[in-house]
C-alpha cells in the first residue's frame, strides 16, 4: 500500500476517534477551578479535527478532504447513537444530531475558506483561520442546538469552550508544520487512486 493511501487511511481513522471521543466528553463539564459551568472536557480533543481536516486538504486537495470529514460525520454520529446516546433523554439526542450538523457544516467551510488561502505564502494563514471561522461556527452550533430551551448554560459553555478550541487550534499550528514537511510529497503529485483536487 503507498504512502499516500495509508496517510489516508490514518486520516480516516483518527477523525473517526477524535469525533467519537469528543461527542462523548461534551457532556462532562470540568469540575475544577469553577469551569463547570463554563467548560467541557470535549473542548480539549475536538479541534484535532480540524487538524485532520486541514493535513488531508494540504495532501490531497479539497475533494479528499471532504471525503474524511463525510467518514466522520458519518462515523461520528452512527457511533454516538449507539455507544453514548441514551434514547430515553432528549438532550442526549440532540446532542448527537447537534454535532453532526455543526460537525459537517464547520468542516466543510473550514475546508473551503482552507483551499483558498492554501497558496498564501505564509503557511500558518490557512490553517490558523479556517480552524478559527470553523471554531466559531461549531461551537456556536452545536451547543444551540443540543442545549437551547434547557436548563443547561450553553451560552457560557460555549464561549468557555471557544475558547479552549481556539488556544488548542492555535497550538496545532506545530504539529500542522510537521506535518505539512511529511506531505508535501504528496502536493504536486496529480494520480492518487481516491482522486484528486475539486
Amino acid at each position: 500500500m503507498s504512502k499516500k493511501k495509508n496517510l489516508f487511511i490514518l486520516l480516516l481513522a483518527i477523525m473517526g476517534i477524535v469525533i467519537i471521543s469528543s461527542n462523548y466528553l461534551v457532556q462532562f463539564p470540568v469540575n475544577s477551578f469553577g469551569l463547570e459551568n463554563i467548560l467541557t472536557y470535549g473542548a480539549f480533543t475536538y479541534p484535532i479535527s480540524f487538524l485532520v481536516t486541514d493535513v488531508a486538504n494540504r495532501a490531497f486537495g479539497k475533494f479528499i478532504a471532504k471525503k474524511v470529514v463525510y467518514f466522520g460525520f458519518l462515523i461520528g454520529v452512527s457511533l454516538t447513537l449507539l455507544v453514548s446516546t441514551n434514547f430515553s433523554d432528549i438532550i442526549s439526542i440532540r446532542i448527537a444530531f447537534g454535532s453532526g450538523i455543526a460537525f459537517l457544516t464547520a468542516q466543510l467551510i473550514d475546508i473551503n475558506i482552507f483551499d483558498r488561502l492554501r497558496r498564501n505564502k505564509s503557511w500558518y494563514i490557512a490553517p490558523l483561520i479556517s480552524s478559527t471561522i470553523g471554531s466559531v461556527i461549531d461551537t456556536f452550533l452545536f451547543f444551540m442546538i443540543s442545549f437551547y430551551g434547557t436548563q443547561t448554560p450553553w451560552f457560557t459553555l460555549s464561549l468557555g469552550d471557544l475558547s479552549v478550541k481556539l488556544l488548542i487550534a492555535l497550538l496545532m499550528l506545530i504539529p500542522f508544520r510537521v506535518l505539512i514537511i511529511y506531505v508535501k510529497e504528496f502536493t504536486n503529485e496529480k494520480k492518487f487512486g481516491l482522486a484528486n483536487n475539486s
